[in-house]
């Protein structure tokens, strides 16, 4: 019997990353690419799922509350001032 090891690739924001070392554990990996990536440090992360014979990571970005905030902030001021 022999033992192979499954192939693992990481998605994020519609990119296939390739997995830099069978040896980091994925967290090591979202510190590697955090450097091309700086998003990543914040992303979620789901997964493995598998996927043509890989297992398949997805870091997904995380959404940004200030577009929204401002928003409601800008209108609620709008409301005030009339």
């Amino acid at each position: 019997m022999t033992i192979h090891k499954t192939a693992r690739r990481f998605k994020y924001s519609g990119l296939m990353l390739p997995d830099p070392g069978p040896d980091l554990d994925v967290e090591s990996v979202r510190s590697l690419y955090a450097a091309s990536y700086p998003e990543i440090t914040t992303a979620a992360l789901t997964g493995p799922e598998a996927a043509d014979g890989d297992l398949v990571y997805t870091f997904t970005k995380s959404i940004e509350i200030r577009g929204a905030f401002a928003f409601f902030v800008r209108f609620s001021f709008q409301a005030f001032c009339r």
